[in-house]
C-alpha cells in the first residue's frame, strides 16, 4: 500500500466523466495531479494533498510541465464528439494534444502513459463483428482516425523511445447520472455489446497501472457483456482484468423493447 500511495499519477481530462470516476475510486492507492482545461470543478474533488492544474494539451510547455515529477500519466482529454470537426478540434485536441502529452512524458522521464483509444477504431465493421487486439483498424469516422492515430504514436513511443505504454480501447461508458450516456438513451445492440460500467473501467485502469514488465500493449475497456463487440481473451491474460457487469443483464428488464424482441 505504501508503494501505491507514493506512486504520482498525471490524470488529463479529469473533469470528465471517466476521470472524475476513476478519481474517486483510486485516490486513496495514489497521489494524484488532476488536469483538466477547465480546473474548476476539480478543486472540491481534490482533497488529502493531491493536486490540480489547469492544462491545455495543445500548449507542448504546459504539458511538460504537467508530466514533471509524475511516474504514470493516464491521458483521457480529448474531445470525444464523433461529429467533431477535423481542423477546429480532432487535429488540435486529438493528434497535436495526444503526442504532446507522449513527448513530455517520455521528455520528462515518466514510467508508463496509458492512453484513451476507443472501440470507434472498429465501427465500420458490421454490429455483429467481434474485433481482437490484431483486427485491422475500420473506422466509421475521424473521431475514431484520430483514436487510431493515438494507438500509433504509442507504438511508437513504446519501440522506438522506451516509453512503457498501453492504449485502452474504451467502449460505450456507462454515465447514469448523465442524460447523454448512450447505453441508457439509446441502447442498440452496438452500444449494449460495446458497454463499459464505471466500475469495470476504474478496475482495467488499475489493472493497467500496476501490471509489470509491459512495454507496449492494447487492451480493450469494455464489460463482460453477453455479446462483446471486442473480445476480452488478451486483455484479461495481460493486464489480469476481470470485469463483473454485463449489459445484457443490467438491462435485461428493456431487452425486449430496445431490441424489438
Amino acid at each position: 500500500m505504501n508503494e501505491q500511495k507514493a506512486r504520482r499519477i498525471l490524470l488529463t481530462g479529469a473533469a470528465g466523466g471517466i476521470g472524475s470516476a476513476f478519481f474517486r475510486s483510486a485516490s486513496e492507492h495514489y497521489t494524484f495531479r488532476l488536469a483538466d482545461k477547465n480546473a474548476a470543478p476539480l478543486k472540491e474533488l481534490a482533497q488529502g494533498g493531491h493536486e490540480v492544474v489547469e492544462l491545455d494539451i495543445t500548449d507542448p510547455e504546459a504539458c511538460q510541465q504537467a508530466c514533471q515529477g509524475i511516474d504514470v500519466v493516464i491521458h483521457l482529454a480529448a474531445d470525444p464528439d464523433p461529429k467533431a470537426d477535423f481542423y477546429q478540434s480532432l487535429l488540435p485536441n486529438n493528434i497535436q494534444g495526444t503526442y504532446n502529452i507522449f513527448r513530455a512524458a517520455k521528455d520528462q522521464g515518466c514510467q508508463r502513459i496509458i492512453s484513451a483509444s476507443s472501440v470507434q477504431v472498429f465501427m465500420g465493421y458490421p454490429d455483429d463483428f467481434q474485433a481482437h487486439w490484431d483486427t485491422p483498424f475500420r473506422p466509421a469516422n475521424m473521431y475514431g482516425v484520430s483514436k487510431c492515430f493515438g494507438e500509433a504514436v504509442a507504438t511508437y513511443f513504446a519501440h522506438t523511445e522506451g516509453l512503457s505504454s498501453i492504449a485502452v480501447r474504451i467502449g460505450a461508458y456507462d454515465k447514469r447520472s448523465e442524460g447523454s450516456n448512450q447505453s441508457s438513451v439509446y441502447p442498440d445492440p452496438r452500444n449494449l455489446s460495446g458497454y463499459v460500467s464505471a466500475r469495470d473501467l476504474n478496475h482495467l485502469l488499475m489493472c493497467c497501472i500496476e501490471v509489470a514488465n509491459i512495454q507496449h500493449a492494447v487492451v480493450h475497456g469494455i464489460s463482460d457483456n453477453l455479446f462483446k463487440c471486442v473480445d476480452l481473451t488478451n486483455t484479461r491474460a495481460l493486464v489480469g482484468y476481470e470485469p463483473q457487469d454485463d449489459s445484457f443483464q443490467i438491462f435485461r428488464e428493456n431487452l425486449p423493447l430496445w431490441l424489438r424482441l
